[in-house]
């Protein structure tokens, strides 16, 4: 397992608390608007940390955090996640999963185990758009659909959420996000923002009022939805 980056506190990517960022190398997918795009190989050049000076510097701030979002790269493709997650549990804080959905037996386990308390599922278009959008012509659809419905069902707190690019989604993404995900606990759109790490640059935003109508479409059958990341 490669980690590539620690933040050491934000109060944005584990709504509710006060947390640490630990960011994992390897990637099976290529979103053309990807932001960490220094993660996507496990094997590239970037820096990484040990175990040891994650939860070394976990311990000190124990007191201070509430809790660990995973995030990455997609980190359900590591094989020591659960052992690592295992000992942060032991220092008394809480796990948010960021995920792609396409490893469910994986988060399914780390589910079960009591190994994770909050899952952010990456929903990257509308199922017929997936391939363009998660960049890869197999974005193994009946995986993410199997995540869909084991987070649905289950008692897991957790969200679905969408970066939402102009070039890559249309109004009718939206539609059939809404009819695909009807009664999910909460939906969240996230604007685009260009960044100097992005795979392929040259992508923007739509406006907050675009935003605003994709808002209002899913709201038909979703019944948290909120935008993100726009002034």
């Amino acid at each position: 397992m490669k980690i590539c980056g620690l933040n050491k506190t934000t109060l944005l990517d584990y709504p509710g608390k006060v947390a640490a960022t630990v960011f994992l190398g390897g990637c099976n997918y290529r979103c053309p608007f990807c932001h960490n795009s220094s993660l996507l190989c496990p094997n590239n050049e970037t820096p990484a940390l040990s175990q040891e000076e994650v939860l070394t510097f976990l311990e000190k701030r124990r007191r201070i955090l509430d809790g660990v979002c995973i995030t990455g790269g997609e980190p359900t493709l590591s094989a020591q996640l659960p052992d690592f997650l295992r000992q942060i549990h032991s220092l008394g804080l809480s796990i948010k999963l960021d995920s792609n959905g396409t490893h469910p037996e994986v988060i399914k386990a780390l589910a079960e185990s009591g190994l994770i308390d909050a899952v952010a599922m990456d929903i990257k278009a509308s199922p017929e758009n997936y391939p363009a959008s998660a960049g890869v012509s197999e974005p193994l659809l009946d995986k993410i659909e199997e995540s869909v419905r084991f987070l649905m069902s289950g008692s897991l707190p957790y969200e679905f959420r969408t970066t939402v690019v102009k070039q890559l989604h249309t109004e009718q993404d939206f539609i059939s996000i809404g009819k695909w995900l009807a009664k999910a606990r909460a939906y969240y759109l996230q604007a685009y923002k260009e960044s100097p790490e992005v795979l392929k640059p040259g992508f923007s935003s739509y406006t907050r009022h675009e935003l605003e109508r994709f808002r209002d479409i899913l709201k038909k059958t979703i019944p948290i939805v909120e935008i993100r990341g726009i002034d």
